[in-house]
């Protein structure tokens, strides 16, 4: 296929997050789809304001779930088609329903599925439609990460979300900074620990944010936080520089951390993971050609293509059966399958992260999504709750 120059091909503009936006994608899909694509990276809270305020200043929105009831009430974004999507059939029960499985557990709070379909008054739920408000693309089961010496006789295998407070991690840990994520990673280890408790820890009551919100309020003043994060990198950069040494952690800050030999452990909670699932938003002002483009490369997506650089990232694919397709066998056997690497396995830069013979933690894809406490999830009361989130993360100014 001869290719256009640069400047004759059509520009697609995504906005979004360091997690999904990632230039080799950004390189693989201009030169497949024969258009220019133009990534704009923002941390969750900033590329959630642009998108819900400034409609016209993108064409895709690649972001989480739990981040759609803003732009979807702001009506920054329009209803997909589905029957513009072809390969919706080979998209996982785990997006369409919540559970991999009849006996998994489906987690609290938002699930893809409970804000999927779009129904004729425009509503979301999970009664399916011919019109969804995302193109579910990449997820994962996140825990929280610590250094070897942290912990030194504890396995990942046998971890609690309580260990976040435990007294040996006092003044080493590093939550995320996002009130819809970093809250949840709080709230479990609190539960665990039986200091909390929770109707539905997914959806808070006032009474209970408040609680919540003293208890970290009281742990800051008691010297147990090493500070907060906004993105992998950051997450990364300190644990690498023992600045912090458990706390949230999401797989491209662990894949980042193993490439240059840190020795970080990924936890598996008893209590079940923190999971989350990103997506393709269309923006509301699209039209004719250009909508016509971004329903092309919404499809690119679901193709599998990106799935080779999304898994040495730890990441899943919504779409397993094409996901599996594009990659190597030794590499679908470790992350996804959770055997034992049959040879050395690169990360997103090349370099090594996972030696031949270790098994991914946690075991399969199919194990991890069975084990899913609760989503990333912009609760009722959220309002209140980033008010308050806002007050603590002051504190560390």
């Amino acid at each position: 296929m001869t290719r256009r120059p640069t400047g004759q091909r059509p520009r697609l503009r995504v906005l979004g997050t360091e997690i999904t936006l990632i230039d080799t994608l950004r390189q693989q899909a201009e030169a497949e789809l024969d258009i220019e694509v133009v990534f704009e990276k923002r941390d969750f809270i900033d590329a959630q304001r642009k998108a819900a305020t400034e409609p016209d200043s993108f064409d895709i929105y690649d972001q989480c779930f739990h981040s759609l009831d803003i732009v979807w009430f702001w009506r920054a974004i329009q209803p997909i088609a589905l029957d513009r999507i072809t390969r919706w059939g080979s998209v996982s029960p785990l997006t369409k329903t919540g559970r991999i499985g009849p006996a998994a557990s489906a987690g609290r709070g938002d699930a893809p599925a409970r804000k999927l379909y779009v129904q004729p008054d425009s509503a979301l739920s999970s009664r399916p439609s011919d019109r969804i408000s995302m193109l579910p693309t990449v997820h994962n089961l996140d825990s929280f990460s610590y250094l070897a010496d942290v912990f030194p006789d504890r396995q990942p295998e046998h971890a609690s979300w309580g260990w976040l407070f435990d007294p040996e991690a006092r003044g080493s840990v590093a939550l995320v900074n996002e009130p819809a994520i970093g809250v949840f990673d709080a709230a479990l280890a609190f539960e665990a620990r039986g200091e909390l408790t929770f109707a539905d820890i997914g959806n808070m009551s006032v009474a209970e944010i408040d609680a919540l919100m003293a208890r970290l309020s009281d742990r800051r003043r008691e010297g147990w936080f090493a500070g907060l994060w906004r993105t992998s990198a950051d997450a990364a950069r300190g644990m690498a520089e023992r600045r912090a040494g458990v706390g949230s952690m999401w797989s491209p800050g662990i894949m980042a951390l193993l490439g240059a030999g840190v020795t970080i452990r990924e936890a598996v909670p008893r209590e079940g993971y923190r999971a989350w699932h990103s997506g393709l938003c269309l923006s509301a002002r699209l039209e004719g050609e250009r909508l016509d483009l971004a329903y092309r490369y919404l499809n690119w997506w679901l193709d599998g293509t990106a799935a080779p650089a999304m898994a040495r990232q730890g990441l899943y694919m919504s779409v397993p059966d094409r996901a599996r397709a594009h990659m190597h066998p030794d590499e679908w056997s470790y992350w996804y399958d959770g055997l034992p690497a049959p040879r050395d396995l690169p990360g997103p830069d090349g370099r090594t992260v996972i030696p031949a013979g270790a098994a991914r933690v946690g075991g399969s894809y199919g194990e991890r999504a069975s084990r899913i406490s609760v989503w990333n999830t912009t609760m009722d009361e959220y309002n209140y709750l980033a008010r308050h989130w806002a007050r603590f993360a002051s504190s560390f100014a």
